[in-house]
């Protein structure tokens, strides 16, 4: 007899050992932050042939500089080096970008403020008159904008 009592006790132990697993398991989803929210704005690009690209921030929510990924290609081709958002001196890039692109910027990048940077000639490939440049913003991994306009 003593056989037949050990089987409702190993139930019992392996429910409360499932129903411990399964309340971690939900305690630790419910920890978890929910992912942020991809600020939503519009924007607006220019190119000219120098090598200048300028990028206007015309509404919605106001973006971190530091969050900022720019990725640039000319005639569908990435260029060799990207901008570092915000910097002021870095590889392929002429000194001194503009605005939120400028790591002096203080704050955030509103509606109304321009950022503007100039691909050096060192940069490839290059700008040239006519060039279609595409400008990609993210924002924490996310695509914020994908913006083109003829240099």
């Amino acid at each position: 007899m003593p056989d037949r009592a050990a089987a409702p006790v190993i139930g019992v132990v392996l429910l409360v050992a499932l129903a411990a697993v399964t309340a971690a398991g939900v305690g630790a989803l419910a920890a978890v932050d929910p992912p942020a929210e991809t600020p939503s704005a519009a924007f607006t690009a220019t190119a000219a042939p120098d090598g200048t690209i300028a990028v206007t921030h015309r509404g919605g929510d106001a973006i971190k500089p530091a969050q900022l990924h720019v990725r640039i290609s000319v005639d569908g081709r990435r260029l060799a080096a990207q901008p570092p958002v915000p910097f002021f001196a870095a590889e392929g890039f002429v000194s001194g970008p503009t605005g939120p692109f400028n790591r002096g910027h203080a704050g955030r990048w509103t509606a109304g403020e321009t950022a503007s940077l100039r691909v050096a000639s060192t940069n490839r490939p290059p700008v040239r008159a006519d060039a279609t440049v595409t400008v990609e913003l993210y924002v924490s991994g996310r695509r914020l904008a994908t913006l083109r306009a003829t240099a």
